[in-house]
């Protein structure tokens, strides 16, 4: 590209992670800028956020992944606005024949219908409770949530069918729901995660470019705790000879802040995260970045990333021992390594609705 090419893809992608929209791994043409032949700067305006909406026939994606510790979770959206450039989720938006880069962070879709399809599918007779994980893929609390509320609406189900689930998030709109979130803790129906990855706001700022500031994450980490409802600190993603020297220091703050748990993952970079990954440290980190990549080379067998089970959420070899090590020196000095009560299923319950029949007696649903 020229130089005025890329001048302009740099205006327009002022406050966003990525900067290119590179063409998704099953699509057949790419999409490339090119100047118009005039050598004249053109006006674009800055890339804006869209919105677009589907009505899904399910929402709890049944998962069997020896790495992680729920079975189901759900997604009110696809695609994230805090535009975090080491996203793992990113190569999801292929599926929808969208880029991993651009496209992921400002062509979003809402699933508004997401709550009454949550409802159906907890009311089928052969449904069998156990934790629903909220926030593993996409943020729940990313900005648009404060304008279509499909996130407060699916807890409101949980919470009328005392079902217990575990959000993840960097977004403090979570505060805006502690008044459902806070009696369903009381159950020991809820926990949280809030991911923390710096406590550098200009690091912060341009690896997570619409996610609040860290300061701000632990300052919903201290209203959450305060109103009784648990959080772990995740230290998520640690990034080799960028981050990695703040460990004590983030889980410190965290513990301050009142949570009671602590967790951690290495950067990972599946897919078409590793090109956007690449570029981003040959922007801001040029001087580190074969540093940066020759440590998570070095964890992979000489690859960018290794998706192996076992192996993809914190790598192999010294670099990877070394980080555990120091975790779990900070989590025993802190208090934060002890295990946390499990989330309790024996509570859920089917309400209900106009037309059914009353059972005369209680059924257990186990």
């Amino acid at each position: 590209m020229t130089e005025l090419t890329n001048r302009i893809e740099r205006d327009i992608c002022r406050g966003r992670g990525a900067s290119s929209a590179q063409t998704g791994r099953f699509e057949k043409f790419a999409r490339v800028a090119e100047p118009d032949g005039w050598d004249i700067p053109e006006e674009r305006g800055v890339l804006r956020t869209e919105v677009a909406t589907e009505r899904p026939r399910s929402v709890i994606n049944y998962v069997r992944s020896p790495d992680l510790p729920f079975d189901r979770s759900l997604n009110p959206y696809r695609g994230c606005e805090h535009g975090c450039i080491y996203c793992f989720a990113r190569p999801s938006h292929a599926w929808l024949g969208l880029s991993a880069g651009l496209d992921f962070e400002t062509r979003l879709i809402a699933r508004p219908e997401a709550p009454q399809v949550l409802r159906r599918e907890l009311r089928a007779r052969s449904y069998r409770v156990a934790p629903l994980a909220i926030g593993t893929n996409t943020d729940p609390y990313q900005p648009i949530e404060r304008q279509h509320g499909i996130m407060r609406a699916c807890l409101a189900v949980l919470s009328e069918w005392s079902h217990p689930v575990a959000i993840t998030t960097k977004g403090t709109l979570i505060e805006r729901d502690i008044d459902i979130l806070a009696p369903m803790a009381a159950r020991d129906l809820v926990r949280v995660g809030i991911s923390v990855t710096t406590l550098d706001p200009g690091l912060s700022r341009r690896m997570e470019p619409r996610a609040p500031a860290p300061e701000r994450r632990l300052a919903t980490i201290r209203r959450l705790t305060e109103a009784g409802i648990p959080v772990r600190l995740m230290v998520s993603p640690v990034v080799p000879a960028l981050s990695d020297h703040e460990i004590e220091a983030i889980l410190a703050a965290g513990q301050a802040a009142g949570a009671d748990a602590a967790s951690w993952i290495m950067l990972r970079l599946p897919l078409e995260v590793a090109p956007l990954w690449r570029a981003w440290l040959d922007e801001h980190y040029p001087d580190r970045a074969a540093r940066i990549m020759a440590r998570l080379r070095e964890m992979h067998g000489g690859k960018d990333y290794d998706s192996g089970w076992h192996r993809r959420m914190r790598g192999e070899g010294h670099y990877a021992r070394l980080i555990a090590q120091r975790f779990d020196l900070a989590t025993r000095r802190l208090g934060l390594d002890g295990k946390t009560a499990p989330l309790r299923c024996d509570l859920f319950r089917r309400p209900p609705e106009v037309g059914d029949q009353l059972d005369l007696f209680q059924v257990n649903t186990d």
